[in-house]
């Protein structure tokens, strides 16, 4: 599959992993969590359901498994985290900086999945279509 395809594909799972990542956020922010921990977790359930979609949807790697799949998800997590970094950053900022953003905190997740996504692109298709043993 051409990139150009798989890049829409990996902008559609990313664009249902926001509203996993949002609602996350909302109900650990509404259980008690502050909003700097409840992103922490909401991330990692929402990359967690991206590794899912774009292991079977976008990069259609599923059947091909190359390694151990908690392996895979692993390194698919970890590497999410690289731009996880960067879209924690943006949203952490915003957070702190406006209090827009606190009171309706999915603009700043929104914020930072936009500036996380495409760094998030690469390393994904390098890991789910690429990675070895």
């Amino acid at each position: 599959m051409n990139p150009s395809r798989q890049f829409l594909r990996f902008a559609l799972i990313g664009g249902l992993g926001f509203f996993v990542d949002t609602g996350a956020l909302y109900l650990l922010h509404e259980i008690g969590l502050n909003l700097y921990i409840a992103r922490f977790f909401s991330f990692t359930t929402a990359a967690s359901f991206t590794w899912l979609g774009n292991r079977y949807y976008t990069f259609e790697s599923g059947p091909a498994l190359k390694c151990s799949i908690s392996k895979e998800w692993f390194r698919y997590v970890v590497a999410m985290g690289a731009g996880g970094l960067l879209n924690y950053a943006v949203f952490a900022a915003l957070v702190a900086l406006y209090s827009g953003f606190r009171q309706d905190p999915w603009m700043a997740v929104a914020a930072g999945t936009a500036a996380g996504m495409l760094l998030n692109f690469v390393l994904a298709r390098r890991i789910l279509l690429y990675s070895s043993v």
